[in-house]
């Protein structure tokens, strides 16, 4: 699988809490309309025209705070393809593992890349190539594989108990 597309790229630690405002937490609960506030705190240009295929690039622990599971859907719900980061939270990346949303640690990649770019991620390889130069990345094992193309632990789950 090979995703194409835009650069969102942000620093070292950002939190959950600008990812998925707080305040939204208790009050939204549809998965569409937590899309629509997805990084509302931390860029209202993401926030008003970020675009399915769009992938996000941050720094050093991206997604710490809470383990607020919003901060992942409304990035997935959006239709982030990827995040490359130079390193996540722990319960942010297997949040966003049990949502389906694919992310990559790659710090080379993240330093090289910049901000509105067009950037290819090839998973199969383990490639990124981003302004002419390739960034190596270890390629998934077979069972988030399976995690990220049925969509998530629980699609993944039902698919393998035949219950889908």
């Amino acid at each position: 699988m090979a995703i194409t597309g835009r650069v969102w790229k942000y620093g070292d630690d950002v939190n959950t809490d600008v990812i998925f405002a707080g305040k939204y937490t208790y009050t939204i609960k549809e998965r569409s309309e937590m899309a629509k506030v997805a990084c509302e705190d931390l860029d209202m240009d993401f926030n008003k025209n970020a675009a399915a295929g769009d992938i996000i690039v941050g720094g050093k622990n991206w997604g710490c705070g809470s383990s607020r599971e919003q901060a992942v859907t409304c990035l997935k719900e959006r239709g982030i393809s990827v995040i490359i980061a130079k390193s996540f939270a722990r319960i942010y990346y297997r949040n966003c593992l049990n949502e389906g949303l694919p992310i990559i640690i790659c710090p080379d990649a993240v330093d090289a890349i910049n901000m509105g770019e067009t950037i290819e991620v090839d998973f199969d390889r383990g490639v990124i190539t981003a302004g002419g130069h390739e960034f190596s990345f270890p390629p998934y094992p077979d069972f988030v594989k399976g995690l990220i193309e049925d969509g998530g632990l629980i699609p993944h789950v039902k698919k393998e108990l035949g219950l889908k």
